[in-house]
């Protein structure tokens, strides 16, 4: 069992226990919610402060400042630039027990801001380490909480450099966070989502080296860098009618030349692979790099990968999801306990899920139909007090998920069984 933890007995499988118990769910739900709804305000400010002032991977300066000026206000001891990362922090509290880490990212998307919400995560997880805090503080129960800023989850990997950085060693009994979407996305009557299913992501750009030439005068001198780049798009996008419906390409040309009048003698690619797990995303890179190496023999060029981490497939830890459910319905938000079929999404908590025992829920936010993450009507439902309201009740569930393993054995035993588990997909 993970970091030791307090005695409580055995239990029958899936019951709570008695209202009593120093790990029923009843018993802190009062508390935690007090605890959310006396810091609102501030809480609101940190969740307008980082929408209004939307950042890049890497170059959060605005949200880390926000957030660690925030806890240090609250008492709490901050490391900023924490683990090597500029834009990282994290604090900590409690002795002894089990360790409970609550992810915030807080990055945004070029030119549509906060269009995924990040904003909303980072006040949720914030909210949901305050709240816990107090609780441990009041209550005087063993067990350490951590709240860890994970910058450039949109495509920069900072989880996995945070993974590399150690940042999720020592025994972690369970990593949690919660991701927005639209509302409108959900069956009717349900406002958040417990168990998470992303598919992987496996990432890279191609350079394609050519040799210029008059394009007008000695043009058979040249080698087109270019035209490598248009013909490995057009194969791959003849490509994508014989790939599976939860499969994935897509790519941009991120550099395709300088003036019309020159051959263009280099260019570069960048492809974001998906698959619902890594083998089959393994199988699939290997189809989509014959396009490129194809591209380049017809072409005359030659060609180089530069690989970035791949975004591995979020695993469902049952037991987490299981009970951020009840403690949602606990306080009257209804809840679906687990996606069966995946969002053709992809993040970077997929990695952690891989290390320690992981909960990634989402839940709906109010947005027209024709909005969803990374289009930039998203963006701005992200930032609506409405939004900011249903992130403040999952920043409760998250918290008394969080006590749940803390303060139950059964639970955070069987989380780890469940992580444990090889799922047959993978």
């Amino acid at each position: 069992m993970a970091g030791g933890g307090r005695e409580s007995g055995h239990r029958m499988a899936g019951a709570y226990p008695a209202e009593d118990s120093p790990s029923s769910p009843e018993l802190p739900i009062t508390h935690i919610s007090s605890a959310i709804d006396a810091r609102a305000k501030s809480l609101r400010d940190i969740n307008r402060e980082i929408h209004d002032n939307p950042e890049l991977g890497y170059r959060e300066v605005t949200a880390h400042d926000t957030i660690s000026d925030f806890l240090e206000g609250q008492g709490f001891k901050v490391t900023r630039h924490a683990h090597g990362l500029d834009t990282s922090f994290e604090a900590e509290y409690g002795s002894g027990g089990r360790l409970v880490i609550f992810c915030a990212e807080y990055d945004a998307l070029p030119g549509i801001g906060h269009a995924c919400g990040h904003n909303l995560i980072a006040t949720s997880s914030v909210g949901a380490f305050v709240a816990l805090a107090e609780i441990i503080k009041q209550l005087n129960i063993p067990g350490r909480i951590r709240i860890l800023g994970t910058p450039a989850e949109e495509g920069g990997a900072g989880k996995v450099k945070l993974l590399e950085a150690g940042a999720f060693q020592h025994d972690v009994a369970a990593a949690i966070m919660v991701h927005p979407t639209a509302a409108h996305s959900f069956p009717a009557g349900f406002t958040a989502l417990a168990g998470v299913k992303f598919i992987a992501s496996l990432k890279l750009r191609v350079e394609f080296h050519g040799k210029p030439a008059h394009a007008g005068g000695e043009p058979w001198k040249g080698c087109n860098a270019l035209d490598a780049a248009v013909a490995a798009y057009t194969s791959i996008s003849m490509l994508r009618q014989q790939i599976h419906p939860d499969e994935r390409i897509h790519g941009v040309i991120e550099d395709g030349g300088t003036v019309p009048n020159v051959i263009t003698k280099y260019s570069r690619m960048n492809y974001y692979i998906r698959s619902p797990t890594l083998k089959r995303g393994e199988e699939l890179l290997a189809r989509v790099k014959s396009c490129f190496e194809a591209a380049a023999a017809a072409t005359g060029c030659t060609y180089n990968y530069i690989y970035t981490p791949t975004y591995m497939n979020l695993r469902i830890n049952n037991t987490l999801s299981q009970e951020f459910a009840k403690g949602m319905t606990l306080m009257g938000v209804k809840t679906i306990p687990r996606s069966e079929e995946p969002f053709t999404f992809s993040t970077d908590m997929g990695n952690v899920s891989y290390v320690v025992p992981t909960f990634h829920g989402a839940f709906g936010i109010p947005a027209p139909k024709d909005a969803m993450p990374h289009q930039p009507k998203f963006a701005e439902a992200s930032g609506t007090d409405e939004a900011h309201d249903i992130a403040l009740s999952c920043a409760k569930g998250m918290a008394l998920l969080g006590w749940r393993v803390l303060t139950d054995d059964e639970v955070a035993a069987k989380a780890m069984r469940d992580f444990k588990e090889k799922d047959p997909e993978d």
